[in-house]
């Protein structure tokens, strides 16, 4: 019995000394009112200058007369000339093979005959002469050299038409 009752006086103990912050009423904190009234009574700061608008020059369209490049009625006034593939024509052997995997092995001849020897991926050497056909891209043979074969292909130009690309497969140095 005496142990519980030295409990209960420590507790009030311990109680009594934490009255104080407990109950907190506006005249307990002088200093904090002082200061509230001190920061409301500053003046308040300077509000920055407002940005300088800069003028931007003015910009007159003047395309109104142009062709208009999102319509397709320009397609058909381009008039390429007719410029296309001929669908009809019996494509040549080595028009399976792209340019690039076409080599220049050699050439035959010379003068007007001047013959061009060609090796295809497909390991078998063809003879190419003017006016013949080779590459994907309808690549017509304009003159064979010794050294070189030019020839013109046809590609398309994104509008419907076709242009002329010019291309050449040179000897290849081994």
């Amino acid at each position: 019995m005496l142990k519980a009752a030295m409990a209960g006086i420590a507790a009030v103990c311990l109680l009594s000394g934490c009255g104080r912050s407990i109950s907190s009423t506006p005249g307990d904190a002088p200093n904090l009112n002082s200061w509230v009234e001190e920061v409301r009574a500053r003046p308040a700061p300077p509000l920055d200058p407002l940005p300088v608008m800069q003028q931007f020059e003015s910009f007159e369209y003047s395309a109104q007369n142009l062709r208009d490049p999102f319509s397709d009625r320009w397609i058909s006034e381009s008039g390429n000339g007719g410029l296309r593939p001929d669908p009809n024509r019996r494509k040549e052997p080595m028009e399976s093979f792209p340019l690039d995997g076409l080599n220049m092995v050699g050439s035959i001849g010379s003068g007007a005959g001047l013959v061009a020897l060609v090796l295809g991926p497909d390991k078998v050497t063809y003879r190419v002469r003017a006016g013949m056909y080779m590459g994907q891209s309808d690549g017509r043979v304009t003159s064979v050299h010794e050294d070189r074969i030019e020839l013109v292909e046809l590609v398309p130009d994104g509008a419907g038409g076709w242009l002329e690309r010019p291309a050449s497969i040179a000897l290849d140095d081994q």
